[in-house]
Order: structure tokens, then sequence, then C-alpha cells
């Protein structure tokens, strides 16, 4: 019997302590983050139950059968420009095209309701991500030192014009 495919779903409420708790147990142990950054995921989902858009904003849930493989969120940035927020990609599948994936759907998405530009933010030490990143047709904007999660950290912002197809 064949491995059921991975599938892009759209986010559910109920995914939300699911989502919260695999961001704080992943970035603990991948980058020593301490226990103030799952509460801050838990906040960015809260925040988009209460006031998101559904023909603005979107979130993805990358599935296979009954496990959950990973996720991407679209939002209203404002003037015109989406971000993409909590990206992230269970270990055992990395590597494997998925995370291409979700970021394809978040483009997408944000091209076909109208956004001129999608930004992100993240850290210098997420390697594989920028290097997806760049080979997406993102552009490192700005880099700072900072000291968030309890560690040293590089913050980034990388952003991408959308009137070129992924």
């Amino acid at each position: 019997m064949s491995e059921d495919p991975i599938i892009l779903r759209n986010y559910r409420f109920a995914d939300a302590d699911w989502l919260t708790a695999l961001h704080g147990a992943l970035y603990a142990q991948a980058d020593g983050f301490d226990d103030t950054f799952a509460p801050l995921v838990g906040d960015i989902l809260a925040q988009f139950a209460r006031h998101h858009d559904p023909s603005r904003e979107r979130g993805w849930v990358a599935q296979r059968g009954e496990d959950r493989l990973g996720s991407i969120f679209c939002v209203d940035n404002g003037e015109n420009i989406a971000k993409l927020r909590l990206f992230l990609v269970a270990p055992e599948t990395r590597g494997q095209g998925l995370g291409f994936r979700l970021l394809q759907a978040c483009v997408n998405f944000a091209r076909d309701a109208g956004y001129t530009h999608l930004t992100l933010w993240t850290h210098e030490s997420h390697k594989a991500a920028c290097a997806l990143y760049a080979r997406c047709g993102f552009a490192l904007e700005s880099s700072k030192p900072v000291h968030s999660f309890g560690v040293d950290l590089v913050e980034q912002t990388w952003s991408r014009d959308l009137k070129t197809p992924l």
C-alpha cells in the first residue's frame, strides 16, 4: 500500500494548539528559544482568528493522512503588501519539496488577492529557509542583531515583488 500524499488544506482554528506547541518545541530544540516564543505564535493565531479577511488572508496546513506536517500563512501587512507568517515544515519532511509547495501556495494566493509585494521576517540561522526564499525571488532587505526569545539572533526581513510568477 502506498503512503498517502501530502495535501495542503486551509488552516482550521482547531489547529491552533497543535501549531503553537509545534513551533514552541521545534524552535526550542533547534535554536534554543525560551518559553516566550510559543505564546507569541498563539497570539498571532488568536489575532488571525479574530480579524482575518478570508478574501485577503489565508493559512494552510500540510497534512498526510492524520499527520499535520507544516504550515504557512499570508496576512495583510498594509499598503497592498502581504506578510508571510508561521512558515514551518516538520523535520521529518524537510528536503522533499514541501517547503516550496507551501511557499508557492502563499505567493500565488497573495498575487491573486491583489497584493503587489510579499514580505517576511526570519532569522539568519534558518539557512535552508533563507536559501529557499532566495531561490524563489525574495531579496534580503535588512538584517540586524537582536536578543529575542532568550538567545542572540540576527533578524532578517525579506521581500518579493509579486508581478513575476514563482
